[in-house]
C-alpha cells in the first residue's frame, strides 16, 4: 500500500516547489477526502461544544422561570444528542487526521529511504550518519503536526468562531462584536505573535537536534577508537554543549507556548467580562432579557474552545516547517547519477569496459577527484590501481559502478556510453567488494546468499574455499550457520574481510573490482588468495586496488594514480625498472609484518 504512493511524493518534489510545508500538503491530495472528513468532524465536534453550552445556558434560564416542563422538552433533548455529537465527532475527527497523518509520515520515510539509496555512496558525503537518522526518524515524525494540528484545527475554528459571531450578533450586536475581536486576537494575533518570537529557534532548534544525533552517534560508533587516542572527553563534551543547546531552544519555545496560552487565555476572558457587562447594560436597559442574556455570555465562553490550542499548535508547526526543511535538503539533493529516461538493455556476451579522459568531482564545483583517466577492463585483463589515500583508486571504482557521474570524458560497456544504461543494470555486471563491507546480523551462509538467494551449499563451499576459509569453517560447530554478529563483530577483520570476498565471487559479475580485499590478512595468506581469484578470472576482467605491492606481480597492467592523474602506468617489472612513484611507494610499503595468520 505505501509503495502505491510514493508517486505522488515524487511529483509532489518535482512541482511544488514553492517550499517544504506545501510540498508535504500536496501529498494530502489522494487522501483529501479523509482529510475533509477529519476537518468537518472537527467543526462538528467543536460546534457541539458551543451548542452545548448555549443550550444548556438556555436550559437553565428558561428553567429558572419555572415554565411547564413541554417547553424545556426539546432543549433537553438537543442537550442529549449534542453531548453525544461531540463525543464522536471528536471520535471520528481524531482517527481520521492521525490516519492521514501516518500514512503520510510512511510515504515520506519511505520516500526518503529510497532517495538515500539512490544517492549512496557518492551523494551521501554532505550528510553525517546520525544526521540522516534524525532527519528520518524526528524530523519526519515532527511533520504529523501539520495534518493534526495544522489544517484540520484552524479551520475549525474559523467555521465555529464565525457561527458564534453570528448567533452573539443576531441576539445583540455588539456582543457579536466583541467576541469578533477577542477570537480573532487570541486566534490569530497570539499565534502569529508567538511564531515570530520563536522562529528563530524553531529553525535552529531542528539543526540542533540533528547535531546532537550526529554527536551522540559519532561517540557511541566511534567508541573504541576515540579510547585508543584519548579523545573521549573532548567527543563527550561536544555532545554535551549540543545537548545544553537543545535545552535551552527547548526552554524558549516552553517560555513562548506558556505566554500564547496565557494570552489567549486573558483575551478570552476579557471577551467574555466584556460581553457579560455589556448584556447587562443592555438587560438594565430593557433591549434585553435575562434567558439570551445567559446565552450569549456562555456562547462567547464556549466559542474560545475553538481558538485556545491555536497558540500551542501554531508553535509546534513552526518546528514542524523547520523539520520539513531538514527533509527537503535530503529530497533535493543533486543526482549523482541520472538515469536515462529509457534504458538501453545490457549487453549478452564478453563485456570490455573502458574509461576514456575520465574526470569526475563530488561537488559542483569541488576540485577534481579523477583528472584524465584512461583505462580498459577486457575479458581476461587483470589492472591494478595503487597511489597514496585520496589519489583516486576508490573514485575510479565509483564511476565504474555508476555511484559517481563523469564530469567530462567517457565511460563505455561495449563501446556504449554509460549513461545509456541504468545504474542498476550496470551493476549486474560490475560489481565487486569494498574495504569496508558491510556484513548483515545474520549467518555467514545468509550474508553470502545476499549475492545469490539461490545459491547451494556446495557453491558456499566452494566460495569459501577460494578465499581460504573452509578450515576455519570445519572449526566452527555451526559451520556457515555461525553468526557473524552486527557488522561482523563475531569474527575477526580479515575473517569478515574474506567472507565479503567470498560474496563478491558468488556473484561472478563480469568485471569485478576488489578494493583492498585482502585487508587485515596475513600477507602470504593475502597473496595466495589474489593469485587462485586471477587465475580463476581468466575470461573475466578484474580490477584490483590495494596498497600490497607483494602481488602486484600477478597483474598485466598497474596504473599509478597522484592527485586523480595518472603519474605512471605498465607492468610490475617495468616500473621497478623506472625506479619512479611505483618504486618509492613500494619501498614505503616494506614494514614489518603487523598481523599474524588469520
Amino acid at each position: 500500500m505505501t509503495g502505491a504512493r510514493i508517486e505522488p511524493i515524487t511529483s509532489a518534489r518535482r512541482s511544488l516547489g514553492t517550499g517544504p510545508v506545501l510540498r508535504l500538503v500536496g501529498l494530502a491530495r489522494p487522501m483529501r477526502a479523509r482529510l475533509g472528513l477529519a476537518v468537518l468532524s472537527g467543526a462538528l465536534a467543536t460546534g457541539c461544544a458551543v451548542a452545548l453550552l448555549a443550550v444548556s445556558g438556555w436550559l437553565l434560564a428558561r428553567a429558572s422561570q419555572h415554565p411547564a416542563i413541554v417547553y424545556l422538552t426539546v432543549a433537553i433533548v438537543a442537550v442529549r444528542v449534542l453531548v453525544l455529537g461531540r463525543g464522536i465527532f471528536r471520535y471520528v475527527e481524531r482517527l481520521a487526521s492521525h490516519d492521514v497523518a501516518f500514512r503520510i509520515l510512511a510515504d515520506v520515510r519511505v520516500a526518503m529511504w529510497r532517495r538515500l539509496e539512490s544517492l549512496a555512496p557518492a551523494g551521501m558525503p554532505v550528510f553525517r550518519s546520525g544526521d540522516l537518522l534524525a532527519r528520518l526518524v524526528s524530523d519526519v515524525d515532527a511533520t504529523q503536526d501539520l495534518f493534526i494540528r495544522g489544517i484540520g484545527p484552524p479551520i475549525a475554528a474559523g467555521l465555529v468562531g464565525a457561527g458564534s459571531v453570528l448567533t452573539c450578533t443576531l441576539l445583540f450586536g455588539p456582543s457579536g462584536i466583541l467576541l469578533a475581536a477577542g477570537l480573532l486576537t487570541a486566534g490569530i494575533v497570539v499565534p502569529v505573535a508567538a511564531i515570530a518570537a520563536t522562529r528563530a529557534s524553531a529553525r535552529r532548534s531542528a539543526a540542533s537536534r540533528a547535531r546532537f544525533s550526529a554527536a551522540v552517534t559519532d561517540v557511541l560508533g566511534g567508541a573504541a577508537d576515540l579510547h585508543a587516542f584519548g579523545a573521549v572527553k573532548p567527543a563527550l563534551a561536544l555532545a554535551e554543549a549540543v545537548n545544553h543547546e537543545q535545552t535551552a531552544l527547548a526552554r524558549r519555545s516552553a517560555v513562548a507556548s506558556g505566554l500564547g496560552v496565557g494570552l489567549a487565555t486573558l483575551s478570552a476572558g476579557v471577551t467574555v467580562w466584556g460581553v457579560l457587562l455589556a448584556g447587562v447594560a443592555a438587560v438594565n436597559s430593557g433591549s434585553l432579557t435575562r434567558v439570551p442574556l445567559a446565552v450569549l455570555t456562555l456562547t462567547a465562553l464556549a466559542a474560545f474552545e475553538a481558538v485556545s490550542p491555536l497558540p500551542a499548535a501554531a508553535l509546534q508547526l513552526a518546528q514542524a516547517r523547520a523539520s520539513s526543511r531538514q527533509i527537503a535538503d535530503v529530497m533535493d539533493a543533486p543526482d549523482p547519477v541520472i538515469d536515462p529516461p529509457r534504458p538501453e538493455p545490457l549487453p549478452a556476451g564478453p563485456v570490455t569496459v573502458s574509461l576514456c579522459e575520465a574526470r569526475a568531482r563530488y561537488q559542483p564545483i569541488g576540485a577534481l577527484a579523477l583528472d584524465g583517466v584512461s583505462l580498459e577492463l577486457s575479458p581476461g585483463r587483470r589492472v591494478a590501481l595503487v597511489g597514496t589515500n585520496g589519489a583516486g583508486k576508490s573514485t575510479v571504482a565509483a564511476v565504474l559502478l555508476r555511484f559517481l557521474e563523469l564530469a567530462s570524458g567517457s565511460a563505455r560497456l561495449n563501446g556504449t556510453d554509460f549513461k545509456c544504461y541504468s545504474a542498476d543494470d550496470v551493476r549486474k555486471l560490475i560489481s565487486g567488494v569494498t574495504q569496508d563491507a558491510h556484513m548483515f546480523d545474520a549467518t555467514i551462509a545468509e550474508n553470502l546468499r545476499v549475492a545469490d538467494r539461490q545459491a547451494t551449499d556446495e557453491q558456499l563451499a566452494h566460495v569459501l574455499g577460494r578465499v581460504m576459509l573452509t578450515r576455519w569453517i570445519e572449526t566452527l560447530p555451526d559451520g556457515t550457520d555461525t553468526q557473524v554478529g552486527r557488522n561482523g563483530m563475531a569474527v575477526s577483520g580479515g575473517q569478515r574481510q574474506r567472507i565479503a570476498l567470498a560474496r563478491a565471487l558468488l556473484a561472478d559479475p563480469a568485471v569485478l573490482i576488489l578494493d583492498e580485499p585482502t585487508a587485515h590478512v596475513e600477507k602470504r595468506v593475502a597473496r595466495a588468495i589474489v593469485a587462485e581469484i586471477l587465475a580463476s578470472r581468466r575470461n573475466k576482467a578484474t580490477l584490483l586496488i590495494t596498497h600490497d605491492f607483494d602481488c602486484l606481480d600477478l597483474v598485466d597492467e598497474i596504473l599509478v594514480l597522484d592527485r586523480g592523474r595518472i603519474a605512471e602506468r605498465g607492468t610490475h617489472a617495468a616500473l621497478m625498472s623506472a625506479a619512479g612513484l611505483y618504486a618509492w611507494l613500494r619501498s614505503r610499503s616494506r614494514e614489518p609484518e603487523q598481523f599474524q595468520a588469520d
